[in-house]
């Protein structure tokens, strides 16, 4: 199983990033696909997770209206769209997939990371 993770980069304040992870090597239909992210210094923390069978969403309580998570089947393919990014979203953004009953994160399976850089 392989989760490759890429569409980082260094932007400046305000703009957008569409960050995307390819999923390879088992079937994900009873899986939830997510993203994380941590910032220099800091604990990793969650940003967003989609079911891969039904679409379902949730967002980590510290992330705003600002992120979008989205799925396309069809490319195994899922996404971080980051719109008027901040200083504050600086970090490396990792995705991951786990079992959707009920298994943690920690026993998924995670991708490299990609990482953004914002400026002002």
């Amino acid at each position: 199983v392989q989760l490759q993770a890429y569409g980082g980069g260094s932007v400046q304040v305000g703009d957008s990033l569409r960050l995307a992870c390819t999923a390879s090597g088992r079937t994900f239909s009873s899986y939830g696909m997510g993203w994380f992210r941590q910032a220099p210094g800091q604990e990793r923390e969650f940003v967003a997770t989609i079911s891969w069978s039904d679409g379902s969403i949730a967002y980590g309580d510290s992330v705003s209206g600002r992120f979008t998570i989205s799925r396309d089947n069809a490319k195994n393919t899922f996404y971080l769209q980051i719109n008027n990014l901040k200083p504050e979203d600086t970090a490396v953004y990792y995705c991951a997939a786990k079992n959707s009953g009920g298994s943690k994160w920690s026993g998924g399976y995670w991708g490299q990371g990609t990482l953004v850089t914002v400026s002002s």
